[in-house]
């Protein structure tokens, strides 16, 4: 026997009470029969509004774009849930930040002013991410060696490298930079190690100005030791006054160096001398030692970021600190593709008082997109701590939080690129380079916490608009002024001209 909600004795079943639950069920299925009716009209109405908005927005996106030129043309965002990355302007559950020519004006609770607005509700508003280190002319070969280690990745650079032509280093660039756009990353280091020739360099500069992103075009040497022009370091000077006359521009130049280069101390007092930041890639293996030989040459100080550090030394991290100097992680290429020791060095960086920045690295092995690097960097750190912990620690690290990861991948990036004054925060005064990110598909619905649906939810269909120096770059999950079969072609022809020309092959090209 059972109980009833009074705790009184229910009788067994009958077979009247049987055929009262028949009639129960056919009663609920017509109800349910209802609800999907319902459901369908819903949908309907739901189209009908979703119509609506798709003419406002197109309405709004015409009058953005006849404005463009105006440098005092406003832009509100409205009703969004805004992470500024700024303590000082603190974030809002629902606000608005106002976008006057290429600056940021305000960022509140609610603004009342003239502008144009795109409405944010259901949306996340952050900081676009920022990537210190990403290799953007192998990217027309974009997962060709998923599978390779260190020494797989060197063979596959080394053996197409010599084989570029201007057109190749353009097409690479360019959807380089558009996948940054349009999985968020507003702003990116290229760093460009096959600059061979003076004119692999413009064509490689030239795609980021046309592209439309943010970016810091990382000059370097090549980095084997196939035929070159021997133009390094020289050609700087020439690239920085063609293209680079001025700082108030969304794409500047720094040196690049590898921790590996023979040349690199000299690169960097070049460099100081040209008026740039250096980035020095490579610092694994058995290259634990560079910090340490740079203090003794006295080229150690806050414009040069270090990348992977995955060999640095205590005393190098100690050095690293003191002397104000950055940190690029590049979280997934470390662990794939075996650059020893292969954990990244999160926790080390924390222990010494460094809040490390993000990178991709490369594309030929490793995702495009930011969200991947934040998540990895996450477990990675996490990880490390709680076995400190479940070993019997006395005092192991904090677990990172979301927040962290976040600033990694927004503020520190800016940091590290030497930007920070102009962006990787929504701070009133900085240039607006601002991702909206949709809380309400179906990944991420309903959003509980904003910082955890765009670290841990979130993904690249979810960046509903991209905005750079105040430009609409992506509405509505578009890219504006792009052509997209044009651009196929643009990579495909490059990517089959390199290894007709190379004679390389890999087995899995297609599969």
């Amino acid at each position: 026997m059972r109980r009833n909600r009074e705790g009184s004795k229910e009788m067994p079943a009958t077979a009247d009470s049987a055929s009262e639950r028949e009639t129960s069920r056919r009663r609920f299925l017509k109800a349910s029969s209802g609800l999907l009716a319902g459901t369908a009209i819903s949908s309907t109405l739901s189209s009908q509004v979703g119509a609506q908005q798709g003419d406002k927005d197109s309405q709004t996106l015409e009058r953005i774009e006849r404005q463009s030129r105006d440098p005092q043309r406003r832009i509100l965002l409205k009703g969004g849930t805004v992470i500024s990355m700024d303590p000082k302007v603190g974030d809002f559950i629902k606000g608005d930040v106002l976008i006057e020519g290429k600056k940021i004006v305000d960022v509140s609770a609610n603004i009342n002013a003239r502008a144009e607005v795109i409405n944010a509700s259901s949306m996340i508003v952050i900081p676009g991410f920022v990537d210190t280190h990403r290799h953007c002319w192998e990217n027309q070969f974009r997962r060709v060696i998923p599978n390779a280690d260190i020494a797989g990745y060197n063979d596959f650079r080394d053996h197409v490298a010599v084989f570029y032509k201007p057109e190749d280093m353009y097409a690479a660039n360019l959807v380089s930079a558009l996948g940054c756009i349009d999985s968020g990353v507003t702003c990116v280091m290229d760093w460009s190690h096959n600059s061979r020739t003076a004119d692999l360099s413009d064509a490689a500069i030239q795609a980021l100005f046309d592209s439309g992103v943010r970016a810091i075009h990382g000059y370097s040497a090549p980095a084997d030791t196939g035929k070159w022009d021997h133009q390094h370091p020289q050609d700087l000077i020439r690239l920085k006054k063609k293209y680079f006359s001025s700082d108030n521009q969304l794409v500047t130049i720094a040196m690049a160096t590898l921790a590996f280069y023979d040349g690199k101390a000299s690169d960097i007092q070049f460099a100081r001398k040209v008026g740039v930041r250096t980035t020095m890639d490579g610092l694994s293996g058995t290259y634990a030692r560079v910090v340490e030989e740079l203090e003794q040459s006295h080229l150690l100080g806050p414009d040069l970021t270090f990348i992977h550090c995955t060999a640095v030394s205590d005393a190098g991290w100690r050095l690293i600190a003191d002397n104000g100097a950055t940190v690029a992680m590049a979280p997934t290429s470390d662990m794939q593709i075996g650059l020893g020791p292969a954990i990244p060095p999160i926790q080390k960086a924390l222990d010494f008082g460094i809040r490390p920045a993000l990178s991709v690295d490369v594309e030929c092995s490793l995702p495009t997109d930011f969200f991947t690097q934040m998540r990895v960097a996450l477990y990675v750190q996490r990880s490390a701590a709680f076995n400190r912990k479940y070993k019997g620690e006395p005092n192991p690290p904090a677990p990172i939080t979301m927040r962290d990861v976040l600033e990694f991948g927004t503020v520190q990036g800016a940091r590290a690129n030497g930007l920070l004054n102009k962006c990787g925060t929504l701070t009133p005064g900085k240039e607006a380079d601002i991702v909206l990110i949709r809380a309400d598909e179906i990944n991420n619905m309903p959003m509980n916490n904003a910082i955890a649906t765009v670290v841990s939810g979130a993904d690249s269909r979810d960046v509903d608009t991209v905005i750079i120096g105040g430009k609409l770059m992506k509405f509505r999950g578009k890219l504006l002024g792009v052509d997209l079969e044009k651009i196929r072609r643009l990579v495909h022809q490059s990517r089959d001209g390199v290894l007709a020309r190379s004679g390389h092959k890999f087995d899995d090209v297609t599969v």
